[in-house]
């Protein structure tokens, strides 16, 4: 009887780990998230404190819903001569998996002389997560969130030249 409790126990924990948001609910103060997600949003790389200069960021994407609990806003500073991101800003209304991956968008778009829009075109959900160590699993979807505003910032630029 009680080796059936302790095993319903375990596997009740499990349940709560996958589908847990940050910490365990049981108080054990164990944390789902990776210690690169945990830095990522505990010290966001590129958040915008305020809205940057339209003169100097010129493309902006957003996506979500704050009814749903995640909206996106980036900006991204293009080199018009070379379609190079050389900056990403961004707000994001949402939790640590949506700020922990937009942050880190931020960062692979800009490393290196940054990334041309075509080859940012190529970043999926999948090199965000990787880039994080994953994500418990019911918040996959915030990396998601981040893809889709990167292209509709994209598309802006684009769409203005």
């Amino acid at each position: 009887m009680i080796s059936g409790l302790v095993n319903m126990a375990e596997k009740k924990k499990e349940r709560k780990k996958e589908a847990g948001d940050g910490v365990d609910q049981c108080g054990t103060g164990e944390w789902f998230y990776s210690d690169e997600v945990k830095d990522h949003f505990f010290n966001p790389k590129n958040f915008a404190n305020d809205d940057p200069d339209p003169k100097e960021y010129n493309a902006y994407g957003e996506f979500g819903s704050p009814a749903c609990g995640d909206k996106m806003r980036i900006w991204l500073k293009i080199d018009p001569n070379t379609e190079r991101i050389k900056g990403f800003k961004w707000k994001t209304f949402g939790c640590a998996s949506a700020i922990a991956s937009t942050s880190m968008a931020s960062v692979i778009l800009t490393e290196n002389e940054g990334m041309t829009l075509d080859e940012a075109l190529t970043v999926k959900p999948q090199h965000i997560l990787e880039r994080l160590g994953g994500l418990p699993t019911r918040k996959v979807h915030c990396s998601v969130l981040c893809d889709q505003a990167l292209k509709a910032a994209i598309e802006n630029y684009r769409n203005k030249a």
